[in-house]
């Protein structure tokens, strides 16, 4: 049997998956220096997944798993509904939104 190194964070029920596979795992609970890197890693990591998802069903699965790691990020922080409504609005008012589908293709500096 080859062991598989991962070193990733993994939800909640992933190790009693693996264990009921009849594989074995190694888990350690994370410290809150080590947590906020690690989920960092994971959201960057569903993104690419996201990216390169294809069919509807794939693109929501993958939405749906960068939703989970968002939310875990919200809960971390202990940002509010409103914390975020605000945010995403000053953020909105300032950069606006992608309902123009621009697509930036160059700038010049020169003056």
């Amino acid at each position: 049997m080859a062991r598989t190194l991962h070193q990733k964070l993994v939800r909640d029920f992933i190790p009693e998956k693996i264990r009921n596979n009849g594989e074995a795992c190694e888990v350690r609970v994370l410290h809150d220096a080590e947590f906020i890197p690690a989920l960092t890693a994971k959201i960057i990591e569903e993104a690419g997944e996201l990216a390169h998802a294809v069919s509807r069903d794939d693109i929501l699965h993958e939405y749906a798993d960068l939703m989970v790691l968002l939310d875990a990020f919200t809960a971390h922080y202990e940002f509010s509904e409103a914390d975020i409504k605000d945010a995403i609005g000053r953020n909105i008012e300032k950069k606006g939104l992608f309902k123009e589908r621009y697509f930036l293709e160059w700038t010049d500096d020169t003056k």
